[in-house]
């Protein structure tokens, strides 16, 4: 009997009860582990879906989004308002405020944390987007549709100011960059989105730092002042592993556990799935961190194989997905579009429906869909295959993106 196979054998311990962790612990029993699983959560709420929270539960059309899990049913013992503050792993024990807890083998779930406008920490009428708790405070406050100053103009961002709209608030994005989702896409790509704002009857102001909130108002460093009634900040998130300091996990620069093809950690027995790990793709070349969905739900897939095989079996290396809804339109991506080399639109962008295709070596690397489902499906399937495609085939948004192989 292996090393490996004798600490499953007295339990996995999966850290972190978002998306990630709860389908660990899902897909350990799917795929017929039997032994002792216990899934920690810092928050006290039963384990939820993260993206109703800008949409369904903000705006009241939910209470909350909690997922469908028998977790009883299942033998998943669940630890609630459980906060994890250190890893000791010469002893196999976590530390939290409520004592140690041993572990077989580890899966560290544990997501990302919103950043924060230096200063603001605290500031009243000043919000962040990120948990239950949040959406329960800002809900009452929307509902009163108050002039409200949405900080950064990313994927976050956009979903607010949409979700604001909707409320009846008057709405200003205010983005750093001289551009709306500077992060994300190049400028030719973000370039036409950026209207949209306008089109939902919301002010942008890009090229703009933020100095300083109070007193219900925004001060911009070029010295304007907007008024506020709320400001919510959505600026981007970070790997919420900063409890992992000293507990020999090696981390990257961006605070990513840095896992390997397989999703282990550089600790034997331990394992890092989700938005707080970075991982080795062989399809792009890059190690890619990945704030998105799906790759919460397909990522635990590959941990709980390895774990039950033993031994580094099945390789995590899948086509990033993710999508937004925002300004009354259907956005999803697929793909890794940095080292393209071609950059081919289907559709005019200034149209309802359009789609971005990036080309890398003469097969499709990525692909934007605004509105066009299909060209995303097909498109992934490309990604996935990495068969050639014949460019212009791929440029004529009447030709089906299925039919567009060289």
């Amino acid at each position: 009997m292996s090393e490996q196979t004798e600490q499953t054998q007295s339990g996995v311990v999966i850290v972190g009860a978002g998306m990630a962790g709860v389908q660990t612990a899902v897909a350990l029993r799917e795929q017929g582990f039997t032994g002792p699983v216990t899934l920690l959560g810092a928050e006290p709420h039963q384990p939820y879906d993260r993206p109703p929270l800008s949409k369904a539960v903000l705006l009241g059309k939910a209470e909350d989004s909690a997922f469908d899990v028998d977790f009883e049913g299942l033998g998943i013992e669940l630890r609630l308002g459980t906060e994890v503050t250190g890893l000791r792993a010469a002893d196999r024990e976590l530390d939290t405020e409520a004592g140690p807890v041993p572990y077989g083998v580890l899966v560290l779930a544990t997501g990302a944390q919103p950043l924060t406008l230096p200063g603001t920490e605290g500031v009243p009428g000043v919000h962040l987007l990120r948990t239950l708790d949040d959406a329960a405070r800002l809900r009452p406050v929307l509902a009163a549709a108050p002039r409200t100053v949405v900080v950064g103009a990313g994927w976050i961002g956009a979903e607010f100011a949409t979700a604001a709209r909707e409320a009846g608030c008057e709405v200003t994005v205010v983005e750093a960059a001289d551009r709306v989702l500077a992060g994300a896409l190049p400028p030719e790509v973000a370039e036409p989105m950026a209207h949209w704002y306008a089109e939902a009857g919301a002010e942008l102001i890009t090229g703009a730092k933020v100095a300083g909130i109070e007193d219900g108002r925004v001060r911009l460093a070029d010295g304007r002042s907007l008024e506020a009634g709320a400001v919510v900040v959505g600026i981007g998130a970070r790997p919420a592993t900063g409890w992992l300091a000293g507990s020999g996990v090696e981390r990257g620069p961006d605070g990513s556990v840095t896992a390997d093809a397989h999703l282990r950690t550089s600790l034997p027995g331990v394992y890092a799935v989700g938005d707080c790990a970075s991982f080795p793709s062989a399809r792009y070349g890059a190690r890619l961190l990945v704030h998105h969905w799906d790759n919460a739900l397909q990522g635990p897939r590959a941990v709980a194989a390895n774990i039950l095989a033993g031994e580094p079996a099945t390789v995590y290396d899948p086509v990033p997905y993710f999508w937004s809804e925002q300004f009354g339109r259907f956005v999803q991506y697929a793909g890794h579009h940095a080292g393209a080399d071609a950059l081919l639109w289907r559709g005019d962008p200034a149209g309802a429906t359009w789609s971005v295709c990036w080309l890398r070596d003469g097969a499709l690397a990525a692909v934007l869909a605004v509105g066009r489902p299909r060209d995303l499906a097909q498109g992934r399937k490309l990604i996935e295959s990495g068969v050639p495609v014949d460019p212009a085939r791929v440029a004529d948004p009447a030709v089906a993106l299925k039919s567009a192989t060289a």
